[in-house]
C-alpha cells in the first residue's frame, strides 16, 4: 500500500493521458495547491510557448490549457516516459493505452510510483487478463475465451450461441474494438475487421441478456477504502449517455454490485479510484463486465452529486490521504454525456434556459475539434424524483450543440 506523500506546492503529479479525466482530477489537486504535469501521446510540443495561445494550428486536448508543464511522446517511448516520471512526485492513469511491463520499468528506473500500480495494471491491461483475474477471485463474469484463429470463433458460438460480442483485448472505448456477430457469415468479417489477421488478441464474450448496466466506482489506499453508490448507465450506440445515481434497484442488488466491485478492488490491490461495470440480468444475477483503473465516465456525477467526488477521491488515494465521503447531497443525481453532433471545429451553442435551471452543473470539456458521438461534456441534474430530472437532463443536453 502507498505511503501519504506530502502535498506542496512543490509536488507535482503526473498525469499519462490529458484528455478530460485528467482535466477533471488535476482541477483537485491544483485546488490543493499541487502542480500537475501532462504527458500527451499525441502532443507535438514539449513546452507552450505563450504567443502560441493564439495559434488555432495547435490542437491543444483539455489537460494541456491548465498547466505549462507539458511533455509529448510515443506511450510506448520508455526513454521519454521516464525523463517525464522523473520530474513528478507521482504518476497516475487516464487510459489503459499502456503496457503493464513498460509501467514497471518506468517505475524502477525513474523512482517514482505509478498508481495504480504496474502489478495492479497488468492484472487487468487486456479484457482477456481482466477476465481470468476476476474469475479466479471467484466474481462471475460473462463466459469468454481468448480468440486466435476464426476457426476458435466458431467453437465458441457452437457451445454458447449467437449473438457473441468480439472484442479487441486491448484498447477499445465507446464501442471502438467491438463487434456483435449474430451469424456464422459475420464471424470472418468481424474477426479481419479487428486485427485478428494480423495478430491482434481478441476476446470473445457470450452474449448476456441483461435488464440493466450498472456500476460501481471505488477509492481505495492505505487509509481505507470509498465506496460510491451503485448507478445505472444507460448506453446509446455503445456509448454512455446517461447515468442515474443511485440505480432504482432492489437494495439487496445494490449491496452484491457493491460487495463484488469490492472483492475485485482487494484482488488487484487496487490504489486510487476504479471502476466497476455489471450486467444485471432479468432473474436478478450480476456478471462483472469491465473495469477501468482511473476515474470513469459513470462516476462524473460525483462532481456535484456527492460529499467527495470520484476525482478528489483519486487524488486523495494516491497521495496516501484520507478518502473522502461518498454519501450523495441529494436524492438522486443524474449525468446526461454531451454529444458531437458533427466532425470539424467544437464551437458551442447553450441555451439561456440552462442557465438559469437550478441544480443543473454544465461541463464542457474543452475539446477543439468536435466528432459525431464524441464525448464533449456532460450536464449533471440533481432533485427528489430521478426519472424526472433524467427527462430534463436529457432535454437540456439534446438542446447543446457541440
Amino acid at each position: 500500500m502507498n505511503q501519504a506523500l506530502p502535498v506542496s506546492a512543490n509536488t507535482t503529479i503526473g498525469f499519462l493521458g490529458a484528455g478530460q479525466l485528467a482535466k477533471m482530477s488535476a482541477a483537485v489537486a491544483l485546488r490543493m495547491g499541487m502542480k500537475v504535469a501532462a504527458y500527451s501521446g499525441s502532443g507535438t510540443h514539449n513546452t507552450l510557448d505563450p504567443d502560441a495561445l493564439q495559434d488555432k494550428s495547435i490542437s491543444l486536448q483539455p489537460l494541456e490549457w491548465m498547466t505549462p508543464l507539458q511533455f509529448a511522446g510515443r506511450f510506448d517511448d520508455e526513454e521519454a516516459l521516464v525523463r517525464f516520471a522523473r520530474k513528478c512526485d507521482v504518476v497516475t492513469l487516464e487510459n489503459e493505452f499502456l503496457d503493464g511491463a513498460l509501467l514497471s520499468r518506468i517505475q524502477k528506473r525513474s523512482g517514482t510510483s505509478i498508481l495504480p500500480s504496474p502489478a495492479s495494471f497488468m492484472k487487468l491491461e487486456s479484457k482477456f487478463l481482466e477476465k481470468e483475474t476476476f474469475r479466479r477471485a471467484g466474481i462471475p463474469v460473462t463466459p469468454y475465451r481468448k480468440i486466435t484463429s476464426a476457426q476458435e470463433l466458431q467453437a465458441f458460438a457452437d457451445e454458447h450461441g449467437y449473438p457473441f460480442v468480439l472484442k479487441s483485448s486491448k484498447g477499445g472505448y465507446d464501442g471502438y474494438g467491438n463487434k456483435t456477430v449474430h451469424s456464422q457469415d459475420e464471424q470472418k468479417t468481424a474477426f479481419a475487421s479487428l486485427g485478428g489477421d494480423a495478430g491482434h488478441e481478441l476476446i470473445a464474450e457470450a452474449f448476456i441478456p441483461f435488464h440493466k448496466e450498472l456500476a460501481v466506482q471505488i477509492a481505495r489506499n492505505q487509509t481505507g477504502i470509498a465506496v460510491y453508490p451503485c448507478c445505472e448507465t444507460i448506453q446509446k450506440g455503445h456509448i454512455c449517455k446517461t447515468v442515474i445515481a443511485p440505480a432504482q434497484i432492489n437494495e439487496s442488488i445494490s449491496d452484491e454490485a457493491c460487495r463484488l466491485a469490492s472483492v475485485a478492488m482487494e484482488a488487484i490491490d487496487g490504489i486510487g479510484l476504479f471502476a466497476f461495470e455489471f450486467f444485471l440480468t432479468d432473474d436478478g444475477r450480476l456478471f462483472l463486465n469491465e473495469s477501468a483503473p482511473r476515474p470513469h465516465n459513470s462516476g462524473h456525477y460525483s462532481i456535484e452529486g456527492c460529499v467527495t467526488s470520484q476525482f478528489e477521491n483519486h487524488i486523495r488515494a494516491i497521495m496516501g490521504l484520507p478518502l473522502g465521503s461518498t454519501d450523495m447531497r441529494a436524492p438522486a443525481a443524474v449525468m446526461e454525456n454531451i454529444l458531437g453532433l458533427q466532425n470539424g471545429d467544437a464551437t458551442s451553442d447553450v441555451p439561456e434556459v440552462l442557465w438559469n435551471t437550478s441544480e443543473a452543473h454544465l461541463h464542457i470539456y474543452g475539446k477543439q475539434s468536435s466528432r459525431i458521438g464524441r464525448k464533449m461534456g456532460h450536464i449533471t441534474l440533481l432533485g427528489d424524483d430521478p426519472i424526472g430530472i433524467a427527462l430534463e437532463a436529457s432535454k437540456l443536453a439534446g438542446q447543446i450543440t457541440l
